[in-house]
């Protein structure tokens, strides 16, 4: 499978999710966009290359087998965060349960992580936004744990969170407009027409602020405005 590599995420911190997911549609990459999911740390925005973890409702036989402590699934999930990383928790989208609080997150402090998305819960937020640093993408914030709703089951798996697919490795880029997920083998094509864009929409506005028209003059971009956008920077 494709590495992205850092030179990679440093270009990616300087655009918008909403840009990203204009690239990866164009490419027939949709869904990427996590419905359900929202920023619960505003102003704070994350890149980085995702961790996973799968919850399952609650089994007692299950359970049994997979609460093993310090090795219990989640904490294998947070421990494998590198410096930057992204936890990424498929909760079943329930609301009201919470995948984790002030107390579990604390590994992700610890291993250096930069944020936590899922489609489920937070608990203890206030504890982990602002003691912890981390950037919180999630359907909702609770004060209860798992509501014996959902049990964490498998770290570093394929997974689902807000109805998209996500493997580890992939690059999660949210800010306040939500999350999207890129994948390794189209992060660097993706890039390259997102930084155009913004560069070419830039360029638009610019024209439409001079000559007072409205937007609609050069918006939607066309080929031709690309083509005047290069013959303006000399290309």
């Amino acid at each position: 499978m494709a590495e992205i590599t850092q030179e990679i995420i440093e270009r990616y911190k300087k655009v918008t999710a909403a840009t990203v997911y204009s690239g990866l549609v164009r490419l027939g990459y949709d869904p990427c966009f996590m419905r359900e999911v929202k920023a619960f740390t505003p102003g704070k925005t994350i890149v980085g290359r995702t961790r996973t973890l799968r919850f399952i409702p609650p089994r007692r036989d299950i359970m049994a087998e997979v609460h093993n402590g310090a090795d219990s699934p989640e904490y294998e999930a947070m421990g494998s965060c590198e410096p930057g990383d992204i936890l990424v928790c498929d909760g079943m989208g329930k609301k009201y349960a919470a995948i984790g609080g002030d107390v579990k997150l604390l590994q992700l402090k610890m291993r250096g992580a930069a944020g936590m998305v899922t489609d489920a819960s937070i608990r203890d937020l206030d504890i982990v936004a602002k003691d912890y640093g981390i950037a919180i993408f999630a359907g909702d914030r609770t004060p209860m744990g798992g509501a014996g709703e959902i049990d964490p089951f498998e770290a570093n798996g394929t997974i689902q969170c807000g109805g998209v697919a996500v493997r580890p490795g992939d690059l999660i880029v949210g800010d306040d407009d939500g999350v999207v997920v890129v994948p390794p083998v189209v992060a660097e094509e993706v890039i390259d027409w997102v930084e155009e864009h913004e560069a070419v929409e830039e360029y638009v506005k610019g024209l439409i602020e001079t000559e007072n028209v409205a937007p609609g003059t050069y918006y939607p971009i066309t080929e031709a405005t690309v083509k005047e956008y290069h013959k303006s920077q000399g290309g």
